[in-house]
This record gives C-alpha cells, structure tokens and sequence, in this order.
C-alpha cells in the first residue's frame, strides 16, 4: 500500500509540475490549486476530528506548515518551473526526502545517522548525475 501511494504521490506532483510550467501567474495559481483542495480537507479534518480532535498549537502547526510554507513553496516552484529545462525540474523535485530529512534534524531533533547521511548522499549523487548528464547531452559533448 505505501508503494502504490507513494507512486500516486509522484505522479500527482508530475501532473502539478506539467500544469505549472505554463502559470503567468504563480501565486494566484497556487492559491487557486489550493481553494479547489479545500473541500476534499474539510472533510477529512471533520473525519479526523472525530477520531482525535486537534491541539490548538498543533491546529496552527499545521496551517503554518501547510497552507503557508507549502503555499508559498508551490509558488515559487511554479514561477522557477519554466525556467528549468524538464529532465532538471523533474530531477531536482527529488531532492525533497533529502530536504525534509535535514529539516526534520535541524528543527525537531531527528537523529542524524549514518543510514541516513548515506542515503541523502546517494541521493542527492543520483539527482546530480542525471542533470549534468542532460546538460551534456543539450551542448552534445
């Protein structure tokens, strides 16, 4: 099941990407993307609540993290995007695990460990190899 939705994931963030290499306006657009989501959250935060209603601080974490952060985030994916060659853009979306993972050490104290430094190397080593690969093929070296 976490394979399945983590390849729904991917393909959905395909789609937004392939959606906003054509944005004039990012920050609208993402506010627009973002509106459109709102009914399918409400009802899955009415759902939740049931099951374990919110803390307040964790309730502002969340809109912080979510429709702030994230917002603003999109954005600015969405104004870089077509600047970015495709193959690049696709490449560099794979950099979030790496991202998320330092970010989980820097901010809530995740543990730094070897597993863990390995793999965002191995990583981030993967992501670099694919783009310079691409710019050599656009200069045909």
């Amino acid at each position: 099941a976490g394979v399945v939705l983590m390849v729904a994931a991917g393909l959905s963030w395909a789609v937004y990407s392939g959606l906003g290499r054509g944005s004039t306006d990012p920050l609208a657009d993402t506010a627009g993307n973002f509106l459109r989501c709102l009914p399918v959250a409400l009802v899955l935060m009415a759902w939740g609540w049931r099951v374990h209603p919110p803390d307040p601080a964790g309730l502002a974490y969340a809109v912080a993290s979510g429709a702030l952060a994230s917002g603003l985030g999109y954005a600015v994916w969405y104004a870089v995007l077509p600047a970015l060659p495709r193959v690049t853009a696709a490449s560099i979306q794979l950099t979030v695990p790496a991202i998320a993972a330092a970010g989980a050490v820097v901010f809530i104290g995740e543990a730094l460990t070897a597993r863990l430094v390995l793999a965002s190397a191995a990583m981030i080593a993967g992501i670099a190899l694919v783009i310079l690969a691409g710019e050599r093929r656009r200069r045909g070296s």
